[in-house]
């Protein structure tokens, strides 16, 4: 407990309280594992910023007072009573969180964050996939509306538009560690790179089913695309788009995520069938398969910027950290991140220092893993529906998260058939539409018939 000279207000103000004067630190006992309860408070004030941005949607909020938290020697916490969190506009949208200070910092005693974040509107449908880049000024999001965006940070306005190239939505887009070009994978069966700096088409790549996924290996040299038609994973040449490889029937069943390891020999794939799959591009074989890896869908994987550790993400609400240098997990598990999500979990991504794991899920939350110690330090609430995607700035400051369709709040895509109009309702809403087609009635039949 700290002591009465430090926080009491009646032994006169202290340069060195964390707590503001006049309010006395009232205990919080909770379990150290589930000791982020963390959304910002809702503030006594709740001031909306002029901004370049405010003409086009972009809403930056001021919260005050900041949430208070003090670590005692024993797991507990010591802070204020958490309101309600604030109300966030609903919609499909790209939201930035900013985290000051840093809550992975160390310390007996340390004072919880101001959560300052912003949304940037302007995709009209599911945002599927989000990247910091530029050093964290900007941010690239891509969108079930067909659609790349390229946002400036500070300012929360779109600088850049890939358009008019894709027929269906677009899955995931993926960046060149140069940010000079922009790969992109598609439900119209195509792979597609980009001009960063003027936006236009640089190649595509026709293939037989709808890809799911795609990446681009650290030396900016391969594109690695994950396709529902026999489940294969397909390696492609990034300057001249010919097929370096193909590999068919690489799991059993739908290929939810593929990415390259930072040393581009290996492409590590997670996909429904639960297993998680490395495949050499030298040797052209699998050296690592884990059959049973989770107990559902396996929805994401990531790296570390070592290579050392893989991350995965799965529909059965947990995290698992497998080492993957030393394969120590054939003998000791994978280091398993439970009880920080209530929903199935949509992705994950590591730290630049490997400390920290994101994950969003679509219990609607983001969480905030400490990787070695394989506990939950935070959880970010506020988007009204799925967390599709999320994303971590190298310096560990922000946190950005993409969520879902602003049309009909269903996360699921619209598509066009060439020989019908097009569909603007997702399956649900057209399920639970008075206006669906109706038979008509049997001929009116005579009663002595």
């Amino acid at each position: 407990v700290p002591p009465p000279s430090t926080c009491d207000p009646a032994h006169g103000p202290n340069p060195f309280c964390p707590f503001p004067q006049g309010h006395i630190p009232i205990p919080l006992r909770v379990s150290p594992f589930c000791s982020s309860t963390t959304v910002a408070p809702k503030p006594d004030k709740l001031s909306e910023n002029s901004s370049p941005g405010a003409a086009a949607g972009v809403l930056m909020l001021g919260l005050s007072p900041p949430r208070l938290l003090a670590a005692d020697e024993v797991g507990g916490l010591w802070g204020f009573p958490l309101p309600p969190p604030p109300v966030l506009l609903p919609g499909s949208r790209v939201r930035a969180v900013g985290l000051f200070p840093p809550v992975w910092g160390s310390g007996p005693l340390g004072m919880g964050p101001i959560i300052h974040f912003k949304i940037l509107r302007g995709h009209c449908d599911t945002v599927s996939s989000c990247h910091f880049c530029f050093e964290d000024t900007k941010i690239l999001s891509c969108s079930y509306d067909r659609t790349v965006k390229l946002w400036d940070v500070e300012k929360g306005v779109s600088v850049q538009v890939f358009e008019e190239e894709h027929t269906a939505p677009i899955s995931e887009c993926s960046l060149t560690p140069d940010n000079k070009r922009v790969v992109t994978s598609s439900y119209d069966k195509t792979v597609k790179a980009w001009d960063m700096e003027t936006g236009k088409m640089l190649w595509t790549v026709d293939q037989e089913g709808l890809v799911t996924s795609c990446n681009i290996s650290c030396d900016g040299k391969y594109v690695v695309s994950g396709l529902d038609m026999e489940n294969a994973i397909c390696v492609t040449d990034a300057v001249n788009a010919t097929m370096v490889a193909y590999v068919q029937g690489h799991h059993r069943s739908t290929i939810t995520k593929c990415c390259f390891d930072p040393d581009n020999e290996r492409v590590s794939s997670v996909s429904s069938d639960k297993t998680i799959k490395l495949w050499d591009i030298i040797a052209q074989s699998t050296t690592i398969t884990i059959d049973e890896a989770h107990t559902n869908v396996i929805s994401d994987c990531c790296f570390t910027i070592d290579g050392h550790y893989l991350c995965t993400a799965s529909w059965d609400k947990t995290l698992k950290i497998w080492d993957i240098k030393t394969g120590e997990f054939r003998y000791h598990g994978p280091i398993c991140l439970n009880q920080g999500h209530e929903g199935s979990v949509s992705s994950c991504v590591f730290s630049k220092d490997a400390s920290l794991v994101v994950s969003g899920a679509y219990d609607k939350t983001i969480a905030l893993w400490d990787a070695g110690a394989g506990y939950k330090k935070l959880a970010l609430k506020g988007h009204g529906d799925w967390v599709m995607d999320v994303a971590v700035s190298n310096n560990k400051k922000w946190i950005l998260s993409s969520s879902k369709c602003e049309e009909c709040e269903k996360p699921f895509s619209l598509l066009q058939c060439d020989d019908s109009e097009a569909v603007t309702k997702c399956v649900f809403c057209r399920l639970a539409s008075p206006s669906r087609n109706i038979l008509p009635l049997p001929p009116i039949v005579a009663p002595d018939l």
